[in-house]
């Protein structure tokens, strides 16, 4: 596989977590940082500029109505030089059947046409749910492969999978 230079964009959510409880590091960011180790990938956090920092019930009710309004929150920072990446890893968790919306601001605001993507999630159940077919839609012209989902209690505590994932595409420590 023709990796070239590589590139893991993520959103995590720290704090009160289904399933985990409340967490000082995020299911994702546990994930996209041994995808950054494995493969020697530069990254970029997604973080939101609103505050996502509420219990939990109320995190899921926000996220309901963000994906029914298709609403795109603003995000912080920006990615230099993105036309040097190859390769775009895109991870999040599951919110309402697909990544957060803050992650599609993103995908409108970044061109990854023409790259390839690998989408991976967190979850407590929904798997990759519709994230393969947004990326799709998204990015059209991009390759999107080797789509890859691990629960966030398993990231919490045992990356195993993730390496094997990523051994499985070519990428060994």
């Amino acid at each position: 596989m023709k990796k070239g230079k590589i590139l893991v964009v993520y959103f995590s959510h720290a704090g009160e977590n289904y399933s985990v409880g409340n967490i000082k590091v995020g299911n994702t960011k546990l994930v996209a940082d041994e995808i950054a180790r494995v493969t020697g990938a530069d990254t970029f956090e997604i973080v939101a500029e609103k505050s996502y920092d509420m219990p939990y019930s109320a995190l899921i009710k926000l996220a309901r109505e963000e994906t029914r309004q298709g609403e795109l929150p603003a995000f912080k920072g920006s990615v230099e030089n993105i036309e040097q990446y190859d390769t775009v890893f895109i991870g999040g968790p599951i919110w309402w059947g697909t990544y957060p919306r803050v992650m599609f601001t993103f995908f409108k605001s970044y061109d990854l046409n023409g790259k390839t993507i690998i989408p991976f999630t967190t979850h407590e159940g929904s798997g990759l749910a519709n994230t393969v077919e947004d990326l799709k839609k998204s990015y059209p012209s991009a390759k999107v492969v080797n789509a890859f989902s691990i629960y966030g209690h398993e990231a919490q505590s045992d990356l195993s999978k993730v390496d094997e994932w990523l051994d499985k595409q070519g990428y060994t420590k």
